[in-house]
């Protein structure tokens, strides 16, 4: 039968910091009900302390993934990070999650597509199960977004939260897992959505500093029409080409950056409020974390043959959409 690859288990880790609509009111011009109103975000995490990374987080995410399904790490045959926001430029933050949970005899890298990183990675991570290269596979999104976010600035302070989450792939020939994507990308969107400094065009200097580039630039307007357009096409298209109505689905697991998104995902798809997994409310847009956090939120609801089917968007611009059932009941 055809090999799949089939999530079978879940970690996940935030960090205790709970930074608040009331507190942001402090900060900048902005209050709990414009925030509330407009994104459905009420908090999110953020993560403190000196020398601290996204790999902290990931570290721990991991750690609880082999945890719950008795995993030895030494049994892992690769680890792909889905980051925005790396420890460093270099090694890989895979590396470092790597080392610190005791995987020694996988190769580990880094995937980044904005927000879409973790749809990618998982794709990515497919290949090597399907072709039969590998039967243990991590794929750990992971991102403190806190570290490029200006707390200046109200359009986008309000949005972003740190976090990380992980999953286990492993082979299935049961029609479980991954069944069917639709990934894409249009490099024209760079201009409303990136980082201006911090890579080879522009490295960092006290200019590129003074004048706050390496913060989250965008222009909301233009994100936001793309996003609700793109997330809604290919969302609907898995559907469609997989003859699935809205109710063979079980759930959709969306892109946690702004619920007016996720509603209007919902609505082109057909399906319910009551499918649809949210979080947003307390982490807020965590990047690459928000999907896994979410079936990690959720893993208890979640039923073997369960079809479900995620969704995000990114900057660059970058999107896509995954089909797959659930491998397993809680």
């Amino acid at each position: 039968m055809k090999i799949t690859a089939a999530i079978t288990g879940v970690g996940a880790y935030v960090p205790d910091y709970v930074l608040t609509n009331a507190e942001l009111e402090k900060l900048v011009e902005t209050t709990d009900e414009w925030i509330l109103s407009r994104t459905g975000i009420k908090e999110r995490r953020i993560l403190k302390g000196e020398n601290q990374g996204a790999s902290v987080m990931g570290i721990k995410a991991v750690q609880q993934l082999l945890d719950k399904t008795g995993t030895n790490p030494e049994d892992i045959e690769l680890v792909i990070c889905a980051t925005t926001t790396p420890d460093v430029l270099f090694p890989a933050t895979a590396n470092i999650i790597s080392n610190g949970v005791g995987i020694t005899k996988a190769f580990s890298y880094d995937l980044n597509a904005a927000c879409s990183s973790f749809l990618f990675s998982l794709v990515t991570a497919a290949q090597f199960i399907e072709a039969g290269t590998y039967k243990k596979v991590i794929v750990v999104g992971a991102d403190k977004m806190s570290s490029i976010v200006d707390y200046t600035d109200r359009a986008n302070c309000i949005l972003f939260g740190d976090g990380a989450a992980a999953v286990l792939l492993e082979p299935n020939t049961e029609g479980y897992g991954m069944l069917d994507h639709v990934l894409r990308t249009d490099g024209s969107g760079e201009a409303y959505l990136h980082q201006k400094a911090g890579g080879s065009r522009r490295p960092p200097s006290h200019a590129t500093v003074d004048n706050k580039e390496h913060y989250i630039f965008q222009e909301g307007a233009t994100v936001f029409k793309f996003a609700v357009k793109s997330m809604a096409d290919v969302a609907a298209q898995v559907m469609e080409r997989n003859h699935l109505s809205n109710d063979d689905v079980a759930w959709l697991v969306p892109h946690q950056a702004n619920k007016r998104i996720i509603d209007a995902t919902a609505n082109r798809m057909g399906v319910g409020p009551e499918k649809v997994m949210l979080n947003i409310d307390r982490y807020g847009n965590t990047t690459n974390a928000t999907i896994p956090l979410c079936l990690a939120d959720y893993e208890s609801q979640l039923h073997r043959g369960d079809n479900l089917v995620l969704a995000a968007f990114g900057g660059g611009f970058t999107w896509g959409s995954i089909y797959l059932k659930w491998a397993y009941d809680s």
